[in-house]
């Protein structure tokens, strides 16, 4: 959920509040989507449960499966480890109980991760979008533009990809589609496009202000200069923005999502994550891997490419699609 301050969305914006049963279908067909994304993972740890010993051949299993959901070394080691001790102390002895408490301390592992990004702290909130090509970066900011004038707020976006004129294009699309304004220049300095965006979102007293940047590696060291200087260039039209600087990210990339968030939050030091294509090849172990090396919130996660396919990001609903 947004926070727009410190209200609950509902206060703030009676208009957007559900009927119970609507909001009840809409959060079970969510979670649905949610466990056939994660389908993979979910039965490959789910099954070492049924009829299983407590006993060394599980924990061996179990580290298989956390390796293979792509949780990481550090994090399975510390998962596996704070269950030998939870079994001890607490004497389990059915594999049902032990499955619980594997899901208590996943949910304990990934809750730091869970935050909401808090709308109305500034006029405008100045959010700067970034990840590397073919993540949904610019789907992802359609969606989230959506999701904000769900909430009352006007939005701007900036076309700030000027490397790929497709992204310019699929922006443009977006824009039309959620009646947005869209920044943009046919050639330019994506610098430029962003300070001119925020410059317009200040003028036209817009409540956000989200700034594409064109896709790029980690390891394209000048193309993540580009990237400091366009964070640079956002601070001289605006002081203190941007506010927001978010990472969009493949879940079907495992360990090297693991790495562009290392390599994105040393460039950028980056406020929130936003995980797309968990989608039924996603593994989904590498929020678990996050957590234990990196951890920026994770503030949505995406199963799908529809619009209520991007959905906040809660960790005991995310545990509960992973353990079943």
């Amino acid at each position: 959920m947004f926070v727009p301050g410190a209200l609950d969305a509902g206060e703030l914006f009676p208009e957007t509040a559900e009927r119970p049963s609507t909001a009840l279908e809409k959060k079970q067909s969510w979670m649905a989507r949610l466990k056939t994304g994660l389908s993979k993972t979910s039965s490959n740890l789910s099954l070492l449960f049924v009829g299983a010993r407590i006993d060394e051949d599980l924990y061996e299993e179990l580290e298989a499966a956390l390796l293979m959901s792509d949780a990481g070394i550090d994090a399975t080691d510390y998962l596996l480890d704070a269950l030998r001790r939870r079994v001890k102390d607490d004497k389990l002895l059915d594999a049902a109980a032990v499955k619980v408490a594997l899901k208590e301390l996943m949910i304990e592992l990934l809750l730091p991760l869970q935050k909401p990004l808090e709308l109305g702290r500034h006029e405008p909130l100045v959010m700067m979008i970034a990840g590397v090509n073919g993540a949904g970066k610019t789907t992802t900011i359609g969606k989230l533009a959506k999701h904000m004038q769900g909430f009352g707020q006007s939005v701007l976006l900036a076309a700030g990809d000027t490397f790929r004129a497709a992204a310019r294009e699929q922006l443009m699309v977006w824009g039309q589609r959620n009646n947005v304004t869209v920044i943009s220049q046919a050639s330019g300095d994506p610098a430029a496009v962003a300070f001119d965006a925020v410059q317009s979102g200040k003028a036209r007293g817009t409540n956000v202000v989200m700034i594409d940047t064109a896709g790029r590696l980690p390891t394209q060291l000048h193309l993540m200069e580009e990237l400091k200087k366009i964070k640079r260039v956002i601070g001289k039209g605006m002081e203190g923005a941007p506010h927001e600087l978010l990472l969009v990210i493949d879940g079907n990339t495992g360990q090297n999502a693991l790495a562009q968030v290392k390599a994105f939050d040393d460039a950028l030091q980056l406020t929130g994550l936003v995980i797309t294509k968990l989608d039924g090849t996603a593994k989904g172990g590498v929020l678990a891997a996050i957590a234990r090396t990196r951890p920026v919130p994770v503030y949505f996660i995406g199963v799908g490419e529809k619009l209520d396919d991007l959905q906040p990001f809660d960790a005991e609903e995310f545990v509960e699609a992973l353990l079943g």
